[in-house]
């Protein structure tokens, strides 16, 4: 039998992945800035390190031509971005890359039926439980993937999120419900001996490992379609109908920011646009003019 050796790591890549860990870049976010870099350096046939101006130029007017889609294009600008400008000391070639800008689609949103549904079908109650801790709490998967028992506060009703999107802390809201819902999934974990003492609180096929995104991405889908949902439904769908539901309920959008865990109040207002009772609530200039014109409504 032949023993298969590591590849030995380059020292650019070296320097790369130091670059990126004395910085603070999550694990996943440093694999796509390497498999970026990999692809450039491919396209190249060459170290990415003897790039020039008009190779960067070129490598982009090949992303465009081979149909690579917005999203796609600007993370390979991100990454290489900070690649020539942090490992490479090269802001020169930095400046070179250029961003696609593209139409923001909204959210798929499920009604609070279609939730239930949903949730009813998951295949198991650990992804019951997983999939209605995106939907009650409007965590993101990863957030719910990593969770650890510990992490669920009943006494002040609040899930503790550590390390969540821009390696920030937060707490997100716990309801009854939620509470609930974890407390069956923690009898059975614990009669199944999955559930470990300060561990996770979703682990995965091992219980020294938490639940994987994936894992959770192809319950999701396998729920949906025993529900008979046929909108595109992802994880993520829950937490936009988390939003989209609470602002239908007058919540302030402010709140639901905190909640959500946005830095920016523009990436939360976008589901004003898909949040129905919101919308139908709002009376139009036309139906104002003519309360106006029939003397019912001063004008103003």
């Amino acid at each position: 039998m032949t023993t298969q050796f590591p590849r030995p790591i380059s020292p650019l890549r070296q320097r790369m992945l130091e670059d990126m860990a004395m910085r603070g870049l999550r694990e996943g976010t440093q694999r796509d800035y390497i498999r970026f870099v990999r692809s450039f350096a491919a396209f190249l046939g060459r170290p990415p390190d003897t790039a020039t101006a008009e190779d960067v130029r070129r490598f982009q007017v090949h992303q465009a031509e081979s149909g690579a889609q917005a999203p796609t294009v600007n993370s390979a600008v991100s990454a290489l971005r900070f690649f020539f400008s942090v490992t490479l000391d090269r802001p020169d070639l930095a400046r070179r890359l250029v961003l696609t800008r593209y139409a923001r689609k909204l959210p798929t949103v499920l009604s609070v039926e279609e939730v239930g549904r949903l949730l009813e079908a998951a295949p198991g109650l650990k992804y019951r439980a997983a999939l209605g801790t995106v939907y009650g709490a409007g965590l993101r998967v990863s957030e719910v993937a990593t969770l650890k028992v510990d992490d669920i506060d009943s006494t002040r009703m609040l899930i503790r999120v550590e390390q969540g999107k821009g390696r920030k802390d937060r707490n997100a809201m716990l309801s009854p419900q939620l509470l609930a819902l974890l407390r069956l999934w923690w009898r059975e974990g614990r009669r199944r001996s999955v559930l470990l003492p300060h561990g996770w609180l979703f682990p995965g096929r091992s219980y020294t490992d938490p639940l994987s995104t994936r894992q959770l991405n192809r319950a999701v889908h396998e729920a949906a379609e025993a529900a008979g949902i046929r909108k595109r439904v992802t994880p993520h769908t829950l937490r936009h109908s988390f939003a989209t539901h609470l602002l239908d309920q007058d919540v302030d959008i402010r709140v639901i920011q905190v909640l959500l865990g946005h830095s920016k109040l523009d990436t939360t207002a976008l589901y004003a646009k898909v949040a129905t009772r919101t919308i139908r609530s709002v009376t139009g200039p036309l139906e104002r003019l003519a309360a106006v014109m029939e003397g019912r409504e001063p004008a103003g």
